[in-house]
């Protein structure tokens, strides 16, 4: 009798020549790159360092296509984007010890943002492993110990036959929901060792999907078809499932006011009549999702920012779609549905029946009035009209990238995303200088569209070696500066509650001079010319610098004095 798997795993007769006849002066490092273009990939990021070498050796040899980057950790926040962008886990290539470590941060990120990171890192000889010390040179203890509390998953191959596997074992993970960056770490020798090994031909690694169960959608959608006030809080899960159009949907056929969090820009459409919009730390909003009966929260853990600090305490019943079971109900209580937001919102869509409240629509406007009215009593014309500016100067499709700056502080509770996957931020781990090095990330993703950074001058500070990087790669990227001579939030944070300031001035470059000096375009600009500016900048090929000396101010959530 034959079974259906039995034909699956039967190598093809291409296999079976390729297994016979591999080319020759083929490495453990040959290994790692047949898996990774066997699973897809065409990309991967990262620098070479001495334990890794083998690894680079495979992948100069090999049709992959390699973007190095100046800093570990840049290459992290590349990587990141790359793989928002695309959806696909994007390999980030790292050297032991020094070179692994230095990515902490960016794989912080991507974890806090649900970005499929595929790390691949180097690790002393097989011998070194296992604890003790040997004396290699970027010998760790325990190499893996650092990322096991920071990645999704970590994995080791220990020989060469095991990297397939192993590889493959780890970019399920990546890309099984929720979505996030995994660890690989392979021993020196294992990777520069001739190998005997067939060349991999054949490699699955299908993503588990996390279905919903059925009976809990079922009194979801009951408690929503009967609520007398229902709000949804969207997040940055709707927008990695790709489930906005079905967010839309569920929130028309139940009149559902709709506010999205900083992660989940773009979740749903700005000027809906049923969008709340962003305005999250303003009170205004925390009081409305408050008075909701019945509140379903899709694709957030309702975390620190998404409940404005956790002031916000729901009255009513909660529903939580959340694919990170670390995330479900771990501030609230709630109706908890693990599961994949595309997969839950299409079982409530078939639930669900319809649900008329002619009203909610006058009350969001009321809401955003208000809101406006607040900002308006405040003096905040200038931050205003920046927003403005950047939304009118970028493409409606183009992404942006937002750095830990006050202008992206307005961006997350201000700016029009336009279109999901279109605006990022570092807000999930809140690092400095992830915008211009995520942003080379999104132009390596998608090629002729112009890409958008946003920075403060300090976090600027972090990635300017990456002006190279965009020049070396011939990258379509525009990098806005806004230049106050500080660490801007920090300086606002301090004072307002110390009364001083300390250690936020900085001495900084001339941004402008230091750009022309790695042939790069730029300009000083000025809130009268930021749109113009930016607008020309976007339009010309290649990197682009834009300055903006200016100092801002952060808007109150309550009303002053």
């Amino acid at each position: 009798m034959t079974h259906d798997h039995d034909l699956v795993l039967r190598p093809t007769e291409a296999q079976m020549r390729a297994a016979l006849a591999p080319p020759a002066g083929r490495t453990g490092g040959d290994l790692v790159v047949e898996t990774l273009r066997g699973l897809g990939a065409t990309t991967a990021f990262g620098l070479p360092g001495q334990h890794a070498l083998a690894l680079f050796d495979a992948v100069g040899r090999s049709d992959l296509r390699l973007v190095t980057l100046r800093v570990e950790n840049n290459a992290g926040f590349a990587a990141d984007a790359y793989g928002r962008i695309t959806g696909e886990a994007a390999p980030l290539l790292l050297s032991t010890g020094p070179g692994a470590l230095t990515a902490l941060p960016a794989l912080a990120e991507a974890a806090a943002a649900s970005a499929p990171v595929l790390a691949i890192s180097s690790q002393v000889p097989a011998a070194g492993l296992g604890g003790g010390r040997r004396g290699y040179l970027h010998e760790l203890r325990d190499q893996a110990a650092s990322f096991r509390d920071v990645v999704k998953s970590v994995h080791t191959a220990r020989t060469q036959s095991q990297i397939p596997s192993v590889i493959a074992e780890a970019w399920e993970s990546a890309l099984t929901a929720p979505h996030g960056p995994v660890w690989v770490e392979i021993p020196e020798d294992v990777l520069a060792a001739p190998t005997v090994i067939p060349q991999v031909t054949g490699v699955d690694a299908t993503p588990h999907e996390l279905a919903p169960r059925p009976e809990l959608t079922a009194l979801a959608a009951h408690w929503l078809q009967n609520a007398a006030r229902p709000v949804i809080i969207a997040g940055g899960g709707v927008v990695r499932a790709d489930a906005t159009a079905k967010l839309r949907q569920l929130a028309e056929r139940i009149d559902a006011p709709v506010v999205t969090t900083f992660g989940g820009k773009g979740a749903f459409p700005w000027n809906h009549p049923l969008s709340l919009q962003s305005w999250l730390e303003d009170r205004y909003t925390t009081d409305f999702l408050q008075d909701a009966d019945v509140l379903l929260v899709v694709g957030s853990g309702l975390g620190e920012l998404s409940s404005n600090y956790h002031t916000f305490l729901p009255a009513g019943r909660v529903i939580q779609i959340e694919a990170d079971l670390g995330k479900l109900e771990s501030n609230h209580p709630a109706l908890g549905i693990h599961a994949d937001a595309r997969l839950a919102l299409q079982a409530l869509l078939e639930t669900v029946g319809e649900r008329r409240d002619p009203g909610a629509p006058a009350r969001v406007a009321a809401l955003l009035a208000a809101v406006r009215d607040r900002l308006a009593a405040q003096d905040l014309t200038l931050e205003q009209s920046l927003l403005t500016s950047v939304r009118a100067a970028l493409p409606p499709r183009s992404p942006s990238f937002w750095d830990m700056t006050i202008l992206s502080y307005w961006a997350w509770s201000a700016f029009d995303a336009r279109h999901p996957n279109t605006m990022h931020s570092a807000q999930g781990a809140g690092g400095l200088g992830y915008a211009f090095p995520a942003a080379l990330g999104a132009c390596v993703a998608e090629p002729g569209t112009p890409v958008l950074a946003v920075s403060g001058d300090g976090g600027a500070m972090y990635s300017i070696a990456e002006l190279a990087t965009a020049v070396q790669h011939g990258l379509d990227v525009t990098w806005l500066i806004v230049d106050d001579g500080g660490y801007g939030i920090l300086r606002e944070y301090m004072t307002d509650s110390f009364g001083r300031a300390t250690a936020t001035e900085l001495a900084r470059p001339d941004f402008t001079a230091l750009a022309a000096s790695f042939g790069v375009p730029a300009v000083t600009t000025s809130p009268e010319t930021l749109a113009e500016d930016l607008k020309k900048a976007l339009t010309t090929p290649g990197p682009s610098l834009v300055v903006l000396p200016a100092t801002l101010r952060m808007f109150a959530p309550t009303h002053l004095g």
